[in-house]
């Protein structure tokens, strides 16, 4: 089977979002309210591009994980899938609450002048532990699936028509309805995180697993569909203030999904010597950032200079910080490695 590169392209791209996105936490108003050390003048401003953001970059990754579940049912029985995604997202998880975590904890209770503590939380490495939860639970679906001839037509069929992609939203509306967040853009170890980053995961094996109609759908039709995305964005942002409905934000989450799915497929479907490295470098940089993004804040909010300054600086301390430490660090020892979830030296 076809190495998808579009589809590593995508995961890096979306850790990078991340990356950005918390960063720009740390000069909103209610930053500290979350977790996040806050500096003493915000940057309100950020926060318009950083909800368009915001709807969709968690779902992109879950469909993402669900589509590299379906290239690994390929090349695996279920035995091996589960040893092989617990070595790589069970293991990177217990071992980030026990020693990750903590430390960028520390880092905010020194800020905050608050009594040092150990804390064993998931933190922003949730979305490890929903995944390993979805591959238990939909592994039974998924082998069976592969087998099924008449499910595979059905879904080449529907996604060979932009209504299919209408179809797919169903479930996320549905979701969004029942479940009814407090925030939609609130996924952290919330009901609606699980929920919606189940339906999301499931959507994205269907999506692979159609073949190429769903490529070719989101890519044929990928200005119709930042068109719309948009629109609803300024929908969003204009009439209803950054808060329509969450029924109407689910629909405008998985037009952004599928935009860039489509662009994606069209642009980056390529190998490449950077990318090789970068889809290798994503996982453990997502889970070490919060450290040099917490070290950093620590070290530039004291400061006298513009929040801008601190933003832009911020964002070069913890790119280089995690960078440093992956690559003269984690990549090099032999025994560090699989704690991040990359694979042994050969």
């Amino acid at each position: 089977m076809d190495r998808r590169y579009d589809i590593d392209w995508l995961r890096v791209i979306a850790i990078a979002l991340l990356l950005v996105y918390h960063i720009a936490i740390g000069f909103q108003p209610w930053g500290v309210f979350i977790g996040f050390i806050q500096n003493n003048s915000s940057l309100e401003s950020i926060w318009v591009p950083m909800s368009m953001l915001n709807v969709w970059r968690i779902p992109l990754l879950f469909f993402v994980s669900g589509m590299g579940v379906y290239f690994a049912i390929q090349r695996r029985d279920w035995k091996q899938l589960l040893v092989e995604r617990s070595k790589r997202i069970l293991i990177p998880f217990v071992f980030g609450m026990i020693a990750i975590v903590p430390l960028h904890i520390f880092l905010w209770q020194d800020y905050y002048h608050q009594e040092y503590s150990y804390i064993f939380n998931p933190a922003h490495l949730w979305f490890l532990g929903n995944i390993c939860i979805y591959v238990l639970v939909l592994s039974p679906v998924f082998y069976y699936l592969k087998t099924n001839g008449k499910f595979h037509s059905a879904l080449k069929k529907l996604f060979s028509h932009p209504v299919g992609l209408l179809a797919i939203s169903v479930p996320f509306v549905i979701e969004a309805v029942l479940v009814q967040p407090e925030n939609f853009e609130m996924y952290a170890m919330t009901m609606h995180g699980f929920w919606l980053g189940l339906v999301a995961f499931f959507a994205g094996f269907c999506c692979v697993f159609s073949g190429d109609a769903f490529w070719k759908t989101v890519m044929n039709y990928r200005y119709v569909l930042l068109v719309i995305a948009l629109g609803l964005y300024l929908v969003r942002l204009l009439h209803f203030e950054l808060k329509s409905p969450d029924y109407l934000m689910a629909i405008e989450s998985n037009f952004w999904v599928f935009t860039v799915f489509g662009f994606g497929h069209r642009y980056l479907n390529k190998p490449s010597n950077v990318l090789s490295y970068l889809s290798q470098a994503a996982y453990p940089i997502y889970i070490i950032h919060m450290i040099f993004l917490y070290l950093g804040s620590v070290i530039l909010f004291g400061l006298e200079l513009s929040a801008w300054y601190k933003f832009l600086i911020l964002i070069l301390f913890t790119n280089i910080g995690c960078y440093l430490l992956y690559e003269f660090v984690i990549r090099r020892i032999v025994f560090l490695r699989p704690l991040f979830g990359l694979n042994p030296i050969k």
